[in-house]
């Protein structure tokens, strides 16, 4: 499955405000440079950008930095995609599986927990396998994981 990067943002603190960036430099086994996660286990959070226009038509004040995400994707599904290997510009990122709404989302913006509760609507999360730059326009590339991959 080939994509695209639609947005990117930084995570100033654990909880914290979450800042759009242009470009942002991944490092293996650490995860995004100047991220409150890295060195996290749960290093890089991506979306799909075709979920949240679904979500929009009934939650039309939502919008995908509610999410808390750092990377949108387009013309890539996320969901059941454990394991496989996610490019993006330079980047490798190992899929470790879905990420769960919170009770976040719904400070924000009311009812958007429940919207992104299903089929994996509130995106995965992985590990940086290999290092890189990710800019904003970049090619997003979907691995079928190795046959020897866990």
């Amino acid at each position: 499955m080939n994509g695209r990067i639609e947005a990117l943002w930084k995570k100033r603190s654990r909880g914290g405000v979450m800042d759009p960036v242009e470009h942002i430099s991944a490092v293996a086994d650490r995860g995004l440079e100047g991220d409150a996660n890295f060195n996290a286990t749960r290093q890089v959070t991506v979306i799909e950008k075709e979920v949240f226009e679904k979500i929009k038509e009934s939650l039309p004040e939502s919008a995908p930095g509610m999410r808390r995400a750092n990377i949108m994707v387009s013309g890539i599904q996320l969901r059941n995609m454990k394991n496989h290997v996610l490019i993006v510009g330079e980047a490798h990122i190992l899929l470790r599986g879905e990420t769960r709404p919170c009770e976040r989302m719904d400070e924000q913006c009311q009812g958007l927990r429940d919207a992104l509760d299903p089929d994996w609507h509130g995106g995965v999360h992985g590990t940086v396998i290999k290092g890189g730059s990710i800019r904003v326009g970049d090619l997003a590339t979907l691995e079928r994981p190795s046959p020897v991959s866990s």
